[in-house]
């Protein structure tokens, strides 16, 4: 169990957040969750693909503590030892973006999936900035509490705890990519595909992938879902449609003949609410909860999330009908980002904005060729 202990404060950056204790684990730690309060300094607008934002500033505040651990965070190959959330709280529409309101309290999540991303975030809470600062829209940290307990694999695995059916509940926009696309269903194999890839990666324990998956898809049964799917705009790239609601699995009586199988899968359970589920968890897609929640009415926020998907699914449609006679993947991806650029500009994001988002030269984006389309799509 967490401890919590009055850490003392680096002299190598001048403010931390006022929190009164800070949450520490064993050094060991390879898996741990966190929640941020955060309360903004004043009513700000936010643009409605902050998370990008989110995601860039933790990875500034690693690269101030081990640059070489966020270049792999932001570079790397496999999959990725972390995640993090959207904002959770009163995001109100503000014409085509979204407001913050000063005085309310926002939760905001990140999860550590290695020892070494663990280590960092213990060395960093014990120094953290006074703000989030969201360009332009700044977040009070308040305090910092831990959402998902300190662990470890071996631990995981470990665990007698076996329910017959147990319950995991999707609170953020989920999906998988397949043959190239998305895709919006809690198919078992792909769900625990997801999860497996995470383990192979990070638990030191690896498990042959596809005899696992075989025997999930011959053995799990889903017992009951509540799901929803929707469209939301997320990371850097286009949209993406993905499901949130809730479902409840099991095992057949056969499957559990196979012990080693069997003590995965309740592993793999209990992974997923650090691991998150699908693709772009570093975006805020794919949190996963323990337990079955009641799916929350969409907000008008994420009603406002969704328009801008849509219409970036709509222009990058366009886009590639005017390039088809050239084709491939250099077509589609040049398409997506005119897509990209033209819904942003018309919910009102600032072409720095976009451009820092993109990783593209100021320059780039005010001449690229879907600012050019605007005026003709305009007519």
């Amino acid at each position: 169990m967490p401890r919590a202990t009055t850490a003392p404060k680096r002299k190598s950056r001048a403010k931390s957040a006022p929190t009164d204790s800070v949450p520490t684990w064993a050094d060991d730690t390879e898996l741990v969750g966190l929640v941020f309060d955060l309360e903004p300094t004043a009513t700000a607008s936010l643009y409605s693909q902050y998370t990008i934002a989110l995601h860039a500033w933790f990875l500034e505040q690693v690269r101030q503590v081990d640059p070489d651990l966020s270049a792999y965070l932001h570079d790397g190959q496999s999959e990725k030892p972390f995640n993090i959330s959207a904002l959770e709280g009163q995001l109100l529409p503000s014409g085509k973006q979204l407001k913050l309101v000063a005085n309310q309290i926002y939760r905001w999540h990140i999860n550590a999936l290695s020892q070494r991303v663990a280590s960092f975030l213990k060395q960093w809470l014990t120094n953290l900035p006074t703000v989030i600062d969201l360009r332009g829209a700044s977040l009070q940290i308040k305090q910092v509490s831990i959402a998902h307990p300190p662990t470890t694999y071996a631990q995981l695995l470990r665990s007698l705890t076996q329910q017959s059916v147990v319950d995991l509940s999707f609170v953020s926009p989920t999906s998988f990519r397949r043959k190239g696309h998305h895709f919006p269903l809690p198919v078992p194999e792909n769900l625990f595909h997801s999860y497996l890839r995470r383990w192979n990666d990070f638990s030191q324990q690896p498990v042959e992938q596809e005899i696992f998956l075989e025997w999930i898809d011959e053995s799990l049964i889903i017992h009951q879902h509540r799901l929803e799917s929707m469209k939301v705009a997320a990371g850097k790239q286009g949209s993406v449609t993905g499901f949130t609601g809730a479902i409840s699995l099991g095992l057949s009586r056969t499957a559990l003949a196979n012990t080693e199988f069997t003590q995965l899968f309740y592993a793999l359970v209990r992974l997923a609410p650090y691991c998150g589920t699908g693709h772009k968890t570093t975006f805020g897609l794919g949190q996963t909860r323990s337990g079955w929640l009641e799916q929350k009415p969409a907000t008008t926020a994420q009603l406002l999330t969704n328009m801008l998907a849509e219409r970036i699914e709509e222009l990058t449609e366009i886009f590639t009908a005017q390039r088809k006679r050239q084709g491939g993947e250099r077509t589609d991806k040049i398409a997506t980002t005119w897509a990209i650029v033209l819904a942003r500009r018309e919910h009102g994001d600032s072409l720095k904005a976009i451009a820092s988002d993109l990783q593209m030269p100021l320059l780039t984006v005010k001449t690229s060729r879907g600012d050019k389309r605007a005026k003709v799509l305009a007519v």
